[in-house]
């Protein structure tokens, strides 16, 4: 009978993404409202000792599976090990983040189990004992109500959507046999940029661009990122214009953030561009159009030409840094 929360909480090269720790506060939630156990699952090759992390924001119990063949994500691999652990806990809700990697592995995973998975979610609730999930549709025009026929009822999370609880439990690590089974792939070779960006997701401190920028030069945004140790993002528009590439876009269509400082450059601030952003702690409008709809939204506005406020802001950023 099926019974409890499972989480696999995404970790890269031994440290625990934000997403994990959204998605095991969620299953928290869920489990207290379903009345059951949260399980967390963490994958990977030397990740035992980071295991007891997740019991600080609600889980129970950690299953770790945790062997040199898991050090590089692979599909089949991470999959086949997921599956093994869900047919032994038979759990009723099974939870990842809707990240790169988790989108690849929840599919997988769900095809694999026979089951349904409800992707890129920004809501979760229970009704009964069915998991009811609200995720956008038709480009984030649509927000629609979905319910999961098959078990475990799987949804994949939607990054920095979901709060992150403090739930300071003592969970208990239980490492666990790893059997990868059949692999038809494998890693030849791994090449890191040396000044590799920082993930949208990730950061707290963005500097995103639209249309006032004009162009793809880009240059001014990116020394102000640099200066306050954040990342650029852009709008909608910028990508569509081919000035950015499409994993800088910010936005329902694009990566959802939440930033201790969002500093929107030239952005009107569509409601795409607001739902992607609107949980940042403080916003910055920069935009010489004193009628754009950032500015609702904005904590603190500049009125001007961003041309003329960029460059002095660095630089007295800059100064800070001395």
């Amino acid at each position: 009978m099926a019974q409890g929360v499972l989480v696999i909480a995404e970790q890269v090269d031994g440290t625990f993404r934000k997403i994990a720790y959204e998605a095991v506060s969620e299953g928290r939630r869920l489990a207290d409202a379903l009345g059951e156990s949260l399980t967390g699952v963490v994958l990977g090759s030397g990740i035992e000792a980071i295991a007891p992390e997740l019991g600080k924001y609600g889980a129970d119990k950690v299953l770790a599976a945790d062997d040199p063949a898991l050090a590089d994500y692979t599909t089949d691999a991470y999959a086949n090990v997921v599956c093994d652990i869900v047919k032994e806990c038979e759990p009723k809700v099974l939870l990842l983040g809707a990240s790169m990697g988790g989108k690849d592995l929840s599919a997988r995973v769900a095809a694999s189990l026979d089951t349904g998975l409800a992707m890129d979610c920004v809501s979760l609730r229970v009704d009964g004992d069915a998991l009811i999930a609200t995720r956008p549709m038709f480009g984030g025009k649509v927000l629609a109500e979905v319910s999961i026929q098959g078990t475990p009822q799987m949804a994949a999370i939607r990054p920095n959507v979901m709060e992150v609880v403090d739930a300071e439990r003592a969970a208990n690590v239980e490492k666990v046999a790893v059997t990868v089974g059949v692999v038809k792939t494998r890693l030849l070779e791994k090449r890191v940029a040396a000044a590799a960006k920082m993930d949208l997701t990730e950061a707290d401190i963005i500097v995103s661009g639209g249309r006032g920028v004009g162009g793809p030069d880009f240059s001014l945004l990116e020394e102000l990122a640099e200066a306050l140790g954040g990342t650029v993002g852009a709008s909608r528009s910028a990508v569509d214009e081919g000035w950015r590439p499409q994993s800088d876009q910010v936005g329902q269509t694009g990566k959802v953030v939440s930033p201790s400082l969002y500093i929107a450059c030239g952005i009107s601030g569509a409601i795409q561009h607001l739902a992607g952003m609107g949980t940042s702690k403080y916003i910055v409008a920069i935009n010489k159009d004193s009628e754009a709809p950032i500015f609702k939204k904005a904590d603190y506005g500049i009125v001007e030409d961003l041309f003329k406020v960029v460059p002095p802001l660095t630089a007295e950023v800059r100064k800070l840094e001395r």
